[in-house]
């Protein structure tokens, strides 16, 4: 048994999904904030918005749940760096607003640190024994970008490219270059449920013919797959006939199957929906918990495509979502609910994040 007092079997047509209270527990919730998303990977913003040597981003990693003040510097090598924002003298926030610095420089007493975050200079510190020590560096915080998306991680457990290894494997035919951010398109929706039920009800499409009529009508249903890896999970969608759709090339394990949409999560709160058009992003951001904010990111590649098939009306889906995602946290408060059963076709993807989620908190 586990520390959480219950335990998910692997084999997904013996396994029980969490009670009711994992959704509601304060310190299970807790738990989540040190044991899930303190070592995970975070999309925290455009790289770039730090692409020129010189430059400094200020960002808060997560705030309310984890509110980590980093920064993300680039040094005159091009290299790019995420550091601690904290000074190591007193505590002071360095940078309060992105702009072009040849160093960084405290506010508050004047410490002065290389853009790598290396400590350089620091007023009326004479005759302070064993100064400067590696301890005023300011510390490394992982960092990496991926074509125009920037990620953060405060204590890593897995390098970036093992994170992205499989989504990066399978989509590489699929050019990105092109696409560009549209900021008309994306949102913010706050709901009022645990991030875990918005994470669960991504990964599955068993919900859509009773959820989403309008999705439903542009895909087949019956061809709906769920694929899981190491770290993440994808849905495939085909598309009905006269709907928008990829064509995968060869060496594709789509190739000659018209695909409506790639929906991949990656653990444990980000999800990349690749279609036709281009990419939506969503990033799923506990408050507490039963408040989750949900971020919506458009990046666009063919306008053309914005109105069809699986990838259009994202804003009714989100609604109709967040509808029943609020609907299951009311009823998993219920002291008449205990567990529920997977369906071993349907949702594989849901019992894959649980058993991620449990070993993380476990």
């Amino acid at each position: 048994m586990s520390a959480l007092g219950f335990e998910i079997d692997p084999d997904i047509a013996q396994a029980s999904t969490p009670p009711g209270t994992f959704y509601s527990d304060p310190q299970i919730f807790e738990r989540v904030k040190t044991r899930v998303f303190a070592p995970s990977w975070q999309l925290v913003g455009d790289a770039e918005d730090v692409r020129e040597p010189g430059c400094a981003r200020p960002v808060v990693l997560h705030p309310t749940l984890l509110d980590q003040p980093i920064v993300f510097t680039r040094d005159a090598s091009g290299r790019l760096h995420g550091l601690s924002n904290v000074c190591t003298h007193r505590g002071n926030v360095v940078v309060c607003e992105a702009a072009q610095r040849s160093a960084l420089v405290c506010g508050y007493h004047g410490r002065r640190f290389d853009l790598d975050g290396r400590f350089r200079a620091m007023p009326a510190f004479e005759g302070v024994r064993n100064f400067p020590s590696p301890a005023d560096d300011l510390p490394k915080v992982g960092c990496a970008s991926w074509g125009r998306l920037l990620f953060a991680s405060i204590a890593p457990t897995a390098s970036f490219d093992d994170w992205t290894a499989d989504v990066r494997r399978r989509m590489g035919w699929l050019p990105t270059d092109g696409m560009q951010p549209d900021p008309a398109r994306s949102r913010e929706f706050e709901v009022r449920a645990n991030w875990a039920l918005y994470c669960e009800n991504y990964l599955e499409g068993f919900h859509i013919p009773f959820v989403h009529a309008a999705l439903s009508a542009s895909i087949e249903l019956d061809e709906y797959t769920t694929e899981t890896f190491a770290s993440s999970s994808v849905q495939i969608a085909h598309a009905k006939p006269g709907e928008a759709a990829f064509d995968p090339p060869a060496g594709s394990p789509e190739h000659g199957r018209r695909v409506a949409g790639y929906y991949w999560f990656l653990f444990p709160n980000l999800m990349l929906n690749f279609y036709p058009w281009g990419l939506s992003i969503n990033v799923v951001r506990p408050l507490a918990v039963d408040r989750t904010r949900v971020s919506f990111l458009a990046y666009v590649r063919d306008a053309s495509a914005l109105e069809r098939g699986a990838g259009a009306g994202l804003d009714r889906v989100e609604h109709e979502d967040e509808a029943v995602v609020e609907a299951v946290q009311r009823g998993v408060r219920s002291r008449l609910y205990g567990r529920g059963r997977y369906s071993p076709t349907r949702e594989r993807g849901v019992h894959h994040f649980h058993r991620l989620l449990l070993a993380q908190l476990a």
